[in-house]
């Protein structure tokens, strides 16, 4: 096809009646300021793709696609990974270099400002804080965070399940802590009989990749006032849709922690949002960046969860681009929802690279170029585009130099941004962290009380026990007592025995041998003495003995 051609064909196939946003213009040779390549509105909530090699110009495309939103009214939400695009509050600062590329390339540039919010995950940063509570979370995203494998995800799906049974409340990681461990006890163990059970192994794993995560600083993320989604969806007094900026300043020490907490915003507004159908604008697009690190060591659950999210959401009037290194970051499910494609250059050092370049020519529909060099070719800031069109057809292929930002590609200084921070209406709605009643305090206190059960139980048990003790002492006692008056009594009858037969025994003795007096007194001399000598002592008192 002959360059007229090909920059006709690509004026025609992004020339669009609905509103769009512009990406920029077609490359042939230098830049086709006339070939403007852009993106329908409606279009972008039939989701996307910006992928390529590190350095390659990806973060400048997720600017430009933001501020084209943004002053079309739509809102945008973005992780800020390395913090460059906290600039986007911050008007760039014109050169001119700048201005001389913008020239060429046909943009209208002058430096603008967006109007921004910042965000920090429970406050880690400079932000807003966010949080989620471990409820809302659920056992599928937690366990991607703790990267349980299907079994320990079961098990803790259990758990979870039984916390709503019971209607305990899940806000923040010393709930759920508290639970598994009230589960695995004798107590606990005898509630999860009707719904199956939580083996000891299993809840110690969980249990210690729960003390991990915390002191990674997830406990900070987790808990009250949970973030409302719809806080993004929001428009600036001047009709321009604010862009939301998420700060992970540590993202490699809880990469897991991060992914895993863009996928439940998602999922939160899935859930909460109400179906509009097709509308001619999005209510918010959100950058996926980094999507890599959400699908890694993915479980088959937290697959089909995203799959099913990316799919349905966009009837909720969101849409939603993965920014990654290659196609092959995203699952081929993913992958095939994803109706805009902006690929930078790729490298093909190594067989995988190479193997990575032909996956991703692959993904394109078929073209004017030979995709395996032109995407080698492209320069840093360029791009191969295809994007849906307004009636639903993919656009033809085209080699894209990317607009520059307006806004400033780099941080916004970091006191300009604590101000900003401290005068969001938000910070009066999430800035302090709050501590209710929850699954830790109601299971606190039972422990507490069955604790106090069980100490009384134990007293009473001691106390019978003592009561028991001293009464069998007692019964002893007297028993040993009437042992020893039957003794005494015994031994009393003995010896009253032996003095009768003592007694007894003189008796006899004194019959069988009488002494000299008794002898004496019984002879009929002594006593025809005695009856004589009466007689005369008688005679003699009364005078009646005889006279001489």
């Amino acid at each position: 096809m002959s360059n007229d051609a090909l920059i006709q064909k690509i004026t025609d196939g992004y020339t669009f009646e609905a509103p769009a946003a512009t990406l920029g213009v077609l490359v042939d040779g230098d830049p086709v300021p006339d070939a403007k390549v852009r993106i329908p509105l409606k279009m972008f909530n039939r989701h996307g793709l910006v992928a390529g090699a590190t350095g390659t110009g990806k973060t400048v495309t997720l600017q430009v696609m933001a501020e084209a939103l943004s002053s079309a009214g739509v809102p945008v939400f973005a992780a800020d990974i390395k913090g460059d695009l906290s600039g986007m509050a911050t008007p760039a600062a014109g050169s001119e270099k700048l201005l001389a590329r913008t020239e060429k390339q046909g943009q209208p540039w002058e430096p603008k400002a967006f109007p921004c919010e910042f965000y920090a995950l429970g406050g880690i940063g400079i932000g807003v804080p966010v949080r989620a509570t471990v409820s809302s979370f659920g056992p599928i995203l937690l366990s991607k965070v703790l990267g349980l494998n299907q079994v320990q995800e079961s098990s803790l799906g259990l758990i979870f399940h039984y916390a709503d049974q019971e209607g305990l409340a899940l806000l923040d990681l010393k709930d759920l802590t508290e639970l598994i461990k009230y589960l695995i006890s004798d107590e606990g163990k005898a509630q999860l009989k009707g719904i199956g059970g939580i083996s000891t192994a299993t809840a110690g794993v969980i249990l210690r990749n729960l003390v991990t995560l915390s002191s990674q600083g997830a406990d900070v993320f987790f808990g009250e006032p949970e973030f409302d989604a719809a806080d993004l969806m929001r428009v600036a007094p001047d009709g321009r849709g604010v862009v939301s900026l998420l700060e992970l300043p540590e993202l490699a020490s809880r990469p897991a922690l991060f992914s895993t907490f863009l996928m439940w915003l998602l999922a939160d507004m899935f859930a909460e949002l109400p179906e509009v159908g097709d509308l001619d604008k999005p209510k918010l697009v959100f950058f996926f960046d980094e999507a890599h690190l959400l699908f890694n060591d993915a479980s088959k659950a937290f697959l089909d969860a995203i799959t099913q999210t990316v799919r349905l959401i966009r009837s909720k009037g969101i849409g939603v681009f993965f920014v990654t290194q290659t196609p092959k970051d995203v699952p081929d499910d993913v992958l095939a929802q994803l109706g805009s494609r902006v690929q930078h250059q790729l490298r093909a050092h190594t067989p995988n690279d190479a193997k990575a370049l032909k996956a991703t020519v692959s993904t394109y529909p078929n073209s004017d170029y030979e995709l395996e060099d032109v995407l080698q070719q492209l320069g840093i800031g360029q791009a191969v585009v295809t994007v849906m069109s307004e009636k639903g057809a993919p656009t033809p292929v085209a080699w894209t130099q990317i607009w520059a930002p307006t806004s400033t590609m780099g941080p916004t200084p970091e006191d300009q941004l604590r101000a900003g921070v401290a005068q969001s209406a938000l910070m009066e709605k999430y800035g302090e962290a709050l501590d209710r009643e929850s699954a830790y305090e109601v299971l606190t206190r039972q422990l507490e009380e069955g604790a106090r059960k069980a100490e009384e139980e134990r007293l009473e048990a001691e106390r019978l026990e003592e009561a028991k003790r001293i009464e069998e002492e007692l019964e002893a006692l007297e028993k040993e007592q009437a042992k020893r008056e039957r003794e005494a009594l015994a031994e009393q009858r003995r010896l009253e025995r032996e003095r009768k037969a003592e007694e007894a025994a003189r008796r006899r003795y004194e019959r069988e041998n009488p002494s000299l007096v008794q002898q004496v007194t019984k002879s009929p001399v002594f006593k025809d003495f005695v009856r004589t000598a009466s007689r005369e002592i008688v005679r003699g008192l009364f005078g009646t003995g005889r006279r001489r």
